[in-house]
């Protein structure tokens, strides 16, 4: 499929599919006009890298972990897993817990300052 398509279907943009094929998380071929063709697999993995980068993950370590990914859809498979890669992905988790920490404190002081603001409100008359 064209990118195009591939970006429609996915719920990207042309530009971000060139990108994801730019740091290596896709690949394509290239017809006799030159256009680039994305095979079906290339689809699941579009939309496995959107998730990904949705959940706060770098596309360094999204390349870190594809390859332990068998199919778009399917479990993680440990063939092939390094020591570095281990290591990337606790430092990504500890990353995404701090972030999830200051969220949370953040959250919770707007939920005060709400709560006291509701206390002292008045309506007018």
């Amino acid at each position: 499929m064209r990118i195009g398509e591939l970006a429609a279907r996915a719920g990207a943009s042309p530009r971000q599919v060139r990108f994801y094929e730019a740091k290596g998380l896709i690949t394509s071929t290239r017809g006799p006009n030159n256009y680039r063709d994305y095979s079906e697999t290339a689809l699941g993995r579009v939309q496995q890298i959107r998730e990904l980068l949705g959940a706060g993950l770098s596309t360094q370590a999204i390349r870190g972990i594809l390859p332990c990914l068998e199919s778009p859809r399917d479990p993680i498979v440990f063939e092939g897993v390094t020591s570095e890669t281990v290591a990337a992905l606790e430092r990504e988790r500890d990353r995404l817990t701090e972030r999830i920490d200051i969220l949370t404190r953040n959250r919770d002081a707007i939920a005060g300052y709400l709560t006291e603001l509701k206390g002292r409100a008045t309506d007018p008359p």
